[in-house]
């Protein structure tokens, strides 16, 4: 059995360019998302699929596909990113798979200040950062300081690691009844003040809207735990590429297909 081989990149790419153009024209920015949560799933599957030596160049080909994503946004009038590089789920890898995505992820965010703040977004980081190791913690920490000399109306791009939705929303709960428990309330009356208003004022980020978008990466067609509350009502593409395969034209067919949507949220 013989298979065709694939046309030349230096041959597609000029007809990518042109079909970008296209799609640009097509959308509305006025029905484009204000909040775009991604999935940056399927950095293994790529390494196998393109016979890579290692996860490490699979992992440092997705993190800068990230910073190239950002550029992509950064076009678009879209206010709010988050972007989920690291579950609670992915802790529980061998050490020789998870220890070099460390390592990229603070190679990663050496870099991301200086991006970040030529393209006009504030840089932040949400998760449970306590299960993770203190050099990516520290690197994380130091990125977001030195990201903080964008204006306080920049977009903003949120880094989730060490994240789970789950967990997300039982410290909101936990934080929202310590405070209200702090603020002299008995105890017996807890029940009645713990509501959507309370719990969605105490999520990592909860400045931020609602999801309005989710896009995941590798062909898997489900959340794993990524933004439950923000993503009540969010529309959702699910991309066939593994994440550092990801390009933008596959960003702009996302926005295209959400921008046609009839979202009702749940009317």
């Amino acid at each position: 059995m013989t298979t065709k081989p694939r046309p030349a990149a230096s041959l597609t790419a000029p007809l990518y360019r042109l079909y970008e153009r296209r799609l640009l024209r097509q959308l509305d920015p006025d029905r484009l998302p204000r909040h775009i949560g991604i999935i940056l799933d399927g950095h293994r599957r790529y390494a196998r699929a393109e016979g890579l030596e290692t996860y490490s160049h699979s992992y440092r080909s997705g993190m800068r596909r990230f910073e190239d994503f950002l550029g992509w946004a950064a076009e678009l009038p879209i206010p709010s990113i988050t972007a989920w590089v690291l579950s609670t789920e992915n802790l529980a890898r061998p050490a020789e798979q998870i220890e070099p995505y460390f390592n990229t992820l603070i190679e990663m965010f050496g870099r991301l200040p200086e991006r970040a703040n030529r393209l006009g977004f504030q840089l932040k980081v949400m998760g449970s950062l306590d299960l993770l190791p203190a050099d990516l913690v520290k690197a994380a920490k130091h990125a977001v300081e030195t990201s903080r000399s964008a204006s306080s109306d920049s977009r903003k791009v949120t880094v989730a690691m060490g994240y789970g939705g789950r967990q997300e929303i039982v410290d909101a709960c936990r934080d929202l009844v310590d405070e209200l428990l702090g603020s002299g309330m008995p105890p017996e009356e807890l029940a009645e003040h713990v509501d959507v208003t309370g719990i969605a004022a105490h999520l990592y980020e909860p400045d931020q809207p609602d999801a309005d978008l989710i896009i995941r990466t590798s062909g898997e067609s489900r959340l794993s735990g990524f933004l439950l509350w923000q993503a009540a009502y969010a529309e959702y593409a699910f991309v066939d590429v593994f994440w550092p395969a990801f390009r933008r034209v596959d960003f702009l067919r996302a926005l295209r297909d959400y921008a046609a949507a009839d979202r009702r949220f749940g009317r």
